[in-house]
């Protein structure tokens, strides 16, 4: 077990949260919120921490139990807080103390089984102000901790992992887990970890286990299985003072992996969790493609036709780079649902100089079409035959409908690819759901950058895929598998799938009988085939890893979207379901923290007949946007009495609960009904820090737009196949009179196109490669076609063009 470099991870970037002390007091030093001072919050902390982790092929199922301890002299009231990783869920959490034990239970938000629970988001208001991470995280109010007494928290979550490129699944234990940049778990000036940490993995596929490499010192891989199917492996010594990482390989990395999960013997039959589930990960082997070469593909351009301003360039710059064989179109929401065309047609000399002119003419039939329109016009056109369909959306500002765009775009996810380019902050929550669901990317423009990062994304879209991908499956008589939500119809170069399949029906013997199931898809042109046997046999150790993880699938990707796109009833009441009975939060269950109170030592007799007593504590899943606040090495802590915290939020609740009573009772009457609260969002928009999003944005400097100026009308007279024509166009922007340009060419040369060619790369390799990210896809094509002609007359072309321009480009840009 080789060890790993020290890197920081993006996946790690989040605070490492756990218990967190609240205080609200009017002291020298805080600031005024409402009409509260608040002050920064002070973390418990961890003691220890034990984590048993079980990875099957590429998921994970993890139980940890981790230990608090208030060391100070009075009593704090703790919140938990544990940031949520983007393939992530949480299906289990409680806490015990001395005094109660707490636990985590999803209710149906339309029933309200736990009445008087609600209403309580307002005591999480103060994580918006202290944290300086932002995202997804679960928290749940814990009470008050006397002095000197321990917490103790179970949470168990499931996850997807990633797959790298080598195959290796990647695991990251949560900095929750493992807080090495906390104050409070570690001494400033030497380092040293103040908490004990007891790592346990399990690993397991029907592949072999081959080995496992980590950042940290192991334990020797132990083999638990004569055919390395399962083993374990223990985390050595002390915890590092770093991010904690494991890769796990198997034996034959292949295409393809199946495993089989078995289901809940205690669930309803035929039900989510009652059957077996297959976890399916598709990652085929995909080459890169010859610079240049024709490539199939769709390229749909969707453009707000209120900046129209500032797409010219960025189209022109787009269309150009587009290879031949592709189809392409171009629509504008705002103006018209209809694209330039019915549907995409061939790249063509014809069609592109025709939708050139057609879009300068879409700004005089503005109309109130919005993006939903629009999207749902391009997935009624159909595709053509064997061309992935690629999505480039422009949003300006944020289009109304949002929640509705982002279910059609996941509801077609299995057929096309979205890249986003948003303009403003606002679209940029938007702009990244849409990329998200369909594996896209999503990015944030301005003037001065705009055309470098639609081509990047465009040079991405130009890579090879595997279309026309399907799965075929043989079972024994009696057995039958649902793909839930469906298989993708390409697969891209670099992406790795998850699909999750139900096994429906009974076989007499499960112990002895295997299936086969068939990738199929086609790729350059090649018909291409995987097939892989697997035991029917249930794997695993009945932690049910990918049972709750198709169950988060299939609430976030099918239930959710068919609900907002008004599919009926039946939807929701099947999320509801799911929900509840999976443990996976959906937006129409939510959670409420059950306390259950302990009984004293004295409390005996006939009174421990009595039941115990029952109370409800905040609990729920929030989004936090970050603030700036920064926290200090030794932080200093704040007194306050115990349950005075508990005491205000109860007093600001009963106070707001008054105020809109009273606004209610003047507004809409005495004798009338209180008018409906607006339905809970529903398709999850998670947010994005927009801070953060624009400063990943790539910037430029002046020369950019010089550059962008000195080639554009260069660019507007290649031809598609990639050829310039000899004409006083390229004359003039060559600053070269055209008889002189046609008294230089060699006289071998026969065709003027090939001799303009040469000029116009020539005149785009000269200043040190100054249009380089500009034109290089443009230079691509036109380097192909040349060599397509006559690669012998490149020589005397190349040196008859540097003597004519002064330049001194090197043959090998022309692959010479």
């Amino acid at each position: 077990m080789r060890p790993l470099p020290v890197c920081r991870s993006p996946e790690m970037s989040h605070q490492s949260f756990g218990l967190l002390e609240k205080s609200y007091i009017n002291v020298p030093g805080s600031f005024l919120l409402g009409k509260e001072f608040y002050v920064p919050l002070c973390s418990l902390p961890l003691c220890s921490a034990v984590v048993d982790v079980a990875i099957q092929d590429y998921v994970a199922d993890v139980v940890s139990e981790l230990i608090y301890h208030n060391k100070s002299l009075r009593s704090s009231e703790v919140t938990f807080v544990f940031p949520l990783g983007p393939h992530m869920a949480i299906y289990s959490f409680q806490a015990c103390s001395e005094d109660a034990k707490i636990k985590a239970v999803l209710q149906d938000e339309t029933q309200q089984l736990y009445r008087g629970s609600t209403g309580e988001g307002e005591n999480f208001d103060y994580l918006q102000y202290e944290v300086t991470e932002s995202g997804e995280v679960f928290a749940c109010f814990l009470g008050s901790l006397s002095p000197g007494k321990e917490m103790v928290v179970t949470l168990r979550y499931v996850q997807e992992l990633s797959r790298k490129p080598d195959g290796a699944a990647q695991f990251m234990l949560p900095s929750t887990m493992h807080p090495y940049k906390t104050h409070y778990t570690c001494n400033c000036r030497t380092g040293k970890l103040h908490y004990s940490l007891l790592l346990t993995a399990s690993l397991q596929s029907p592949r072999g286990v081959a080995d496992v490499q980590a950042n940290c010192a192991l334990t020797p891989l132990i083999y638990t299985a004569q055919d390395h199917s399962t083993a374990q492996v223990s985390l050595a010594g002390t915890p590092p003072n770093h991010h904690l990482e494991l890769l796990v390989y198997y034996r034959e990395p292949t295409a393809v992996s199946v495993v089989v999960e078995k289901g809940d013997p205690v669930a309803t039959a035929g039900s989510l969790l009652g059957d077996s589930l297959v976890l399916v990960t598709l990652a085929p082997n995909i080459h890169d493609a010859k610079p240049g070469q024709c490539k199939s593909g769709e390229f749909i351009f969707v453009l707000d036709s209120t900046s129209l301003e500032h797409a010219q360039d960025p189209l022109l710059f787009l269309l150009k780079s587009l290879p031949l064989g592709c189809y392409f179109n171009i629509y504008c929401y705002g103006a018209t649902p209809v694209g330039i065309y019915p549907q995409s047609v061939e790249y063509t000399q014809d069609n592109l100089n025709e939708a050139m002119q057609l879009i300068s003419t879409t700004g005089s039939r503005l109309g109130d079409t919005d993006l939903l329109g629009t999207l749902r016009t391009i997935y009624s056109t159909p595709r053509p035959c064997g061309h992935a369909r690629q999505l480039f959306i422009f949003m300006s500002e944020l289009p109304p409908d949002t929640e509705a765009i982002a279910a059609e775009v996941c509801h077609h996810r299995n057929s096309h690819r979205c890249f986003s380019f948003c303009f403003s902050t606002d679209s940029v929550s938007l702009a990244t759901a849409l990329a998200r669901e369909t594996d896209g990317e999503a990015v944030y423009v301005s003037s001065d950058n705009v055309i470098v990062q639609v081509l990047k994304c465009l040079k991405q879209a130009l890579k090879p895929v595997a279309e026309g991908v399907s799965l075929e499956w043989t079972l024994p008589s009696g057995l039958e598998v649902e793909v839930l939500g469906g298989t993708p119809q390409f697969i891209f170069q670099g992406q790795h799938i998850f699909l999750y399949a139900q096994i429906h029906g009974k076989e007499q013997d499960m112990k002895e009988a295997s299936g086969v199931m068939t990738l199929h898809f086609n790729l350059d042109g090649q018909d291409v085939t995987h097939k892989i046997q697997f035991p029917l046999c249930p794997q695993g150790d009945g932690r049910m890893a990918g049972h709750h993880l198709a169950a988060r699938h299939l609430l976030e990707k099918l239930l959710l979207p068919e609900v907002v796109r008004g599919s009926g009833d039946e939807p929701m009441q099947r999320a509801i379901e799911i929900s509840l009975t999976s443990g996976i939060i959906c937006p129409f269950t939510s959670y409420v923290g059950v306390r259950t109170s302990r009984r004293a030592p004295w409390y005996h007799g006939p009174l421990a007949l009595l039941s115990p007593r029952q109370s409800f504590v905040p609990c729920k899943i929030l989004l936090l946007r970050g603030s700036l606040t920064d926290t200090s090495c030794f932080p200093k802590t704040i007194w306050n009495p115990p349950r005075w915290h508990t005491a205000v939020q109860e007093s600001r609740i009963a106070i707001k609960r008054l105020t809109n009573g009273i606004a209610n009772l003047l507004q809409h009457g005495a004798h009338k009904e209180a008018p409906e609260q607006p339905p809970p969002s529903i398709f999850s928009l998670k947010y994005v820090d927009s801070t953060r999003f624009v400063l990943c944005s790539q910037i430029f400097g002046p020369w950019m737009n010089e550059a962008i100026a000195e080639c554009r009308e260069l660019v507007a007279l290649q031809n598609v196949d990639g050829s310039w024509t000899l004409s006083s166009g390229l004359a003039s922007v060559l600053q070269v009179e055209e008889a002189e340009i046609k008294g230089k060419m060699p006289g071998e040369v026969m065709e003027p196109s090939f001799w303009a060619t040469v000029l116009a790369v020539t005149w785009l390799q000269r200043d040190n490669r100054r249009y380089h990210e500009l034109c290089e896809l443009l230079e691509a094509k036109a380097v192909t076609w040349l060599c397509s002609r006559d690669v012998s007359q490149l020589d005397k072309c190349l040196e008859a063009s540097n003597t004519l321009l002064g330049s001194s480009v090197s043959p090998s840009v022309f692959r010479l």
